[in-house]
């Protein structure tokens, strides 16, 4: 099914498919680790930022279904319709597969009517984007402090090198809208999504001004080695899942380098690595996320 959406790049007229799979339940190694599993995708097969790295498009991209330049779009009846099934207090996840504040935002608004049905049902919100567009003054109008829970990634704190695997806004873009988030008062986390240590200024990263830093290393595959030539993969040395990881020794190492954050949290694939974190590490043993959830007094307060 079309839908009647138009998109215009380059002088050409696209025409959005729509997206069916927009709501889901993870499973397997993901769903036994995140206490938060069920996601809500308002665009997917497909996502402007296209970052090399990106395990969602190495598991499309191989069967034809990714579509950087036009992906599918959810529709927003079904969205509002599966939202009433939902209880109150639930946490959905918008964005598993594909970025809900990508380029393409701009011209559906998809994601900006499901945060007003998630409001109105008092559904809380787990925004995980490399996009500053969830910070912009349209968003901040409609962003509930009492529900919204904001991740903001980044991987390098330089913008060229950024660039060069991934075509998100830049990173000094995702850094302001950080602050301004952490400045309003909102849940807000700086996430190092994926933590690729060989492109952090740390004297950069630990000043950013926020309390909650929130880490996921990066995990190989054999199209993310074909797409992500900047990085050497040698020390990824242990499998699982299908997957390369850097040892765990390796990861404890890299991470005393973080040291401007009130909370460390790490969001592991690992199983044991997993354990670590939470019994030594994490700050919420039960919730890698990290989320603070507000009550209405102090959502009214700014962050000094």
């Amino acid at each position: 099914m079309k839908s009647s959406l138009l998109i215009f790049e380059k002088g050409g007229i696209f025409i959005a498919l729509e997206f069916k799979s927009f709501y889901k339940q993870s499973t397997g190694n993901e769903l036994s680790k995140c206490k938060y599993p069920t996601r809500l995708d308002t665009y997917g097969c497909g996502c402007s930022h296209n970052c090399s790295y990106c395990y969602a498009r190495s598991l499309l991209d191989f069967r034809n279904l990714w579509n950087p330049l036009n992906p599918r779009v959810a529709d927003i009846n079904k969205i509002a319709r599966q939202i009433d099934k939902i209880e109150p207090g639930t946490v959905i996840r918008l964005g598993g597969m594909t970025d809900c504040f990508q380029a393409f935002e701009n011209a559906y608004r998809v994601t900006y009517k499901t945060i007003q049905l998630l409001n109105e049902r008092r559904i809380h919100y787990l925004i995980v984007t490399k996009s500053d567009m969830v910070a912009s003054d349209k968003y901040l109008e409609i962003l509930d402090k009492e529900l919204a829970h904001i991740q903001i990634s980044i991987t390098s704190t330089d913008d060229k090198t950024a660039f060069q695997y991934e075509k998100a806004p830049s990173t000094s873009r995702r850094i302001a809208a950080i602050e301004k988030l952490y400045k309003l008062g909102y849940d807000v986390s700086l996430r190092l999504s994926p933590f690729i240590f060989e492109f952090i200024d740390f004297d950069v990263l630990n000043n950013i001004n926020c309390d909650k830093v929130l880490v996921e290393f990066l995990r190989v595959n054999t199209f993310i080695k074909r797409w992500f030539k900047e990085i050497d993969f040698s020390k990824y040395t242990l499998k699982q899942s299908n997957y390369l990881h850097l040892p765990l020794e390796t990861k404890i190492e890299q991470l005393q380098s973080i040291i401007g954050f009130k909370e460390l949290t790490v969001c592991e694939d690992v199983t044991e690595h997993y354990e670590y974190w939470k019994n030594n590490v994490n700050p919420n043993k039960e919730d890698c996320c990290n989320l603070t959830f507000l009550e209405k007094a102090d959502s009214l307060e700014k962050v000094a």
